[in-house]
């Protein structure tokens, strides 16, 4: 039979911690155990859960312990909604408990997708077989017509980039309607192909009600769009897995991480970002995962954020998804993403690329004479002084780095 494997950390007193695993182990399946009939045991018994381990923290001024439950299958349907409630649905709502991690047996995994490209196939698609990939944002696009996103696209794909996204708060609106994007972005990025030989994706945002983004995706689909932006944890994991499974959409999804947060910033409450920008968004078929980097103004913890990372990219049967480290990233911030990040991972830049002097086609490439530097074994210092791209951004920017945690 298979299960899952729920990994909490939770605050109490010192040496109850064993009792309290007890009782979450029963109150989440079978509800209670003691003075049941012994027919009834054996009946409840491939429902019960199941105490794997209890390791209480001697470090810390507030007792603390990492608890492991394991939950047989034979309780829920095997689909995030049914396990997230079963393993931390009430749970959630009981005092200082983080859910760190779900581990899940492998009959159950086999129940989700995974991304649909994944890392290499992304790579496939826009013919960049090494180096990390770059993305740039839209920007100052809320209130301004289809004419200024066009020139706003051009400028970006001109710079060199590989894709190119949706702000996550761009919606279907009357000045630049869902439709029109599409149809612009590829009249634009097929002119950019036929000057620069270069194949650019444009991720448009997926909005609206629930009940009509899957046929608002096929629409998108059947207008040539190239990968969809999504808002996965304003709608719900499932929708995620839904757009991911429908083959009449078939495009690459970018999740993004906005209202993630509130479910888990908390050190002490909630659920773990690895697992929630990492496992769960890998499992349900992101194929791009982006999060905020430990560099920029809205930064995670160093560690945080390389162990999203991790899930995303580790050994599993899933395709692996890219990571995407997001906000303040800049030009001389290059060597140290690909140092933290490796070569698989998308480089997302907004004010970086816009903010140049030059403008967003020079920033561009300032950034791609800062990757390129990277990867032949250049300083950006060597490589700005042949450059004037790079080298303006790294007078704006400057070369230095500190990340949080």
């Amino acid at each position: 039979m298979g299960e899952v494997i729920a990994t909490y950390e939770l605050t109490g007193k010192s040496r109850s911690f064993q009792e309290k695993a007890e009782g979450i182990a029963l109150g989440l399946t079978v509800g209670s155990w003691t003075g049941l009939p012994l027919l009834e045991k054996d009946q409840l018994r491939k429902y019960k859960g199941k105490v794997v381990a209890v390791k209480e923290k001697e470090a810390g001024e507030i007792p603390s312990a990492e608890i492991q439950i394991a939950y047989p299958s034979g309780n829920y349907s095997n689909d995030i909604p049914a396990i997230l409630t079963t393993v931390f649905g009430k749970l959630s709502l009981d005092g200082k408990v983080k859910l760190r991690d779900i581990r899940f047996s492998d009959d159950l995994k086999r129940g989700f997708p995974g991304p649909r490209f994944g890392i290499d196939g992304i790579r496939d698609l826009v013919n960049v077989p090494e180096r990390p990939l770059l993305m740039s944002i839209f920007k100052g696009i809320i209130g301004r017509d289809l004419n200024y996103l066009e020139n706003q696209l051009r400028a970006q794909a001109l710079g060199g980039v590989d894709l190119v996204k949706d702000d996550e708060i761009l919606f279907d609106n009357e000045l630049t309607p869902f439709d029109e994007r599409i149809k612009i972005g590829q009249n634009v990025l097929q002119e950019v192909n036929e000057v620069t030989g270069k194949r650019v994706l444009y991720a448009v945002n997926l909005s609206g009600r629930t009940s009509g983004l899957m046929e608002k995706a096929r629409r998108a689909r059947d207008l040539g769009a190239d990968a969809l932006l999504f808002n996965v944890f304003s709608y719900g994991l499932d929708v995620l897995q839904e757009l991911r499974e429908d083959d009449e959409i078939g495009l690459p999804i970018m999740a993004h991480p906005s209202f993630a947060g509130a479910a888990a910033a908390s050190p002490q409450y909630g659920v773990d970002y690895s697992l929630w920008l990492g496992k769960f968004l890998r499992m349900t078929g992101a194929d791009f995962s982006l999060f905020p980097s430990p560099y920029g103004s809205v930064a995670l913890e160093k560690g945080q954020v390389l162990s999203i990372s991790d899930e995303l990219t580790n050994s599993d049967r899933f395709k692996k998804t890219f990571p995407v480290p997001s906000a303040g990233i800049h030009p001389a911030l290059v060597p140290q993403l690909i140092e933290d990040f490796g070569r698989d991972c998308v480089i997302n830049a907004g004010g970086g690329v816009h903010g140049h002097p030059d403008g967003a086609a020079a920033g561009g490439k300032a950034f791609l004479q800062a990757i390129d530097a990277v990867m032949e074994g250049i300083s950006l210092t060597d490589s700005a002084a042949r450059q004037p791209e790079l080298k303006k951004a790294l007078m704006l920017w400057g070369e230095g780095v500190s990340a949080r945690g």
